[in-house]
């Protein structure tokens, strides 16, 4: 029997499952909601459990229990040829014996489509991504960029509800990579569709996403839009995988409201927000962005426990600076500040002070 859907959005997991052996479940009880013409990204490591969704969700693979629904439409029985979803793979999966013009046929002939209807829609599609001029060459006479922006007008030709993207990107060098992302950006804007993105890059993620679901151990570790995965995490999971991030451990000595005091293991008081911590005694894992750190004195954050810092490593990127501390016994502490003029230069072996916010750090279960 079919499960009632979580919400009303267009693309829906209702308590779906994944085994492979019937034992050990890949996918654990998934619940997401998908809107209409919302840019959704599975983000994760391998093996998180991302790219088994996706797959479920085009129809090469099946699952375990729960129900996907298209639309209000279960379709875990609808073959991937009658989903009317659009693919884009890693490695293009273009037809090499093919022309261009006749790679984005295909699809059309296959639906039974006319041929002066598929001319005007092979047209529409490589004219969305600027490649109508390459109608007549064939894949290998082609860059990796060309390819891709060839899978994608495949993908489109059609008009799908929804495309799929499955770390369309991994192949590309990273000038190209970050090109491409803001073009795949720009056409789901102008198009409005469905794009459901699966990635293991985290800043790709966040460039080009309404909304993240960051994935671990076959399960969504927090779905938010990117802004609030980045300044918010849910947990330290999350904390660390998204963005560069400092973590401390220590005991909660006390919470009270938004605030919580913690000392670390190496006897120093330090301030945060409390996140799923709840109580005195608790061992917790305090969460700090590079960015949110402040060495100068003038500059400190009101409410700032300072820390005693040791500077390692003082490296010029260009736009930044960043300085590698040993803070707390841990050498790995991280600031980061902006290339202005007058910015101070720290020395390796100069001893400072650090502090931040209280609302910067996230005090998060271990």
């Amino acid at each position: 029997m079919v499960t009632q859907p979580q919400s009303d959005g267009f693309v829906v997991f209702d308590h779906v499952q994944k085994s492979y052996d019937g034992e050990t479940l890949v996918v654990k009880d998934l619940n997401l909601s998908i809107g209409k013409g919302e840019f959704l990204t599975m983000l994760g490591p391998s093996g998180s459990g991302k790219t088994t969704c996706l797959m479920m969700l085009a129809g090469f693979e099946t699952a375990t229990h729960g129900d996907i629904l298209l639309d209000g439409r279960p379709i875990n029985t609808v073959p991937p040829h009658k989903r009317g979803i659009g693919m884009v793979f890693q490695n293009y999966a273009l037809f090499p014996h093919m022309t261009v013009g006749e790679n984005l046929a295909f699809p059309l002939e296959v639906r039974g489509m006319g041929k002066s209807e598929r001319e005007t829609k092979v047209k529409r599609a490589l004219d969305m991504v600027k490649m109508y001029d390459f109608i007549n060459r064939r894949p290998a006479q082609l860059s990796g960029g060309q390819q891709q922006r060839i899978a994608l007008a495949r993908a489109l030709v059609f008009d799908p509800s929804l495309v799929l993207m499955d770390e369309p990107l991994g192949a590309l060098d990273k000038q190209l990579r970050e090109h491409m992302q803001f073009e795949i950006k720009h056409l789901h804007e102008s198009l409005g569709i469905t794009v459901v993105y699966v990635t293991h890059d985290q800043s790709e993620a966040l460039t080009m996403s309404d909304r993240v679901a960051v994935f671990n151990d076959g399960r969504i570790q927090q779905l938010a839009p990117p802004n609030e995965l980045y300044e918010r995490p849910d947990n330290a999971f999350v904390a660390q995988f998204i963005g560069e991030n400092n973590k401390l451990e220590g005991v909660i000595e006390e919470i009270s409201g938004d605030k919580a005091k913690v000392r670390l293991a190496t006897g120093e008081l330090i301030a945060a927000t409390p996140v799923n911590v709840t109580q005195k005694g608790e061992k917790t894992l305090v969460s700090i962005r590079p960015e949110r750190i402040e060495f100068k004195p003038e500059m400190m954050p009101e409410g700032a426990y300072m820390i005693d810092a040791e500077v390692l490593e003082f490296i010029y990127m260009g736009d930044l600076f960043r300085t590698r501390l040993r803070v707390a016994g841990h050498d790995d502490f991280v600031i980061k500040s902006r290339n202005t003029q007058g910015q101070t230069m720290l020395r390796p072996g100069e001893k400072i002070k650090i502090g931040w916010a209280p609302a910067d750090a996230r005090a998060l279960q271990p």
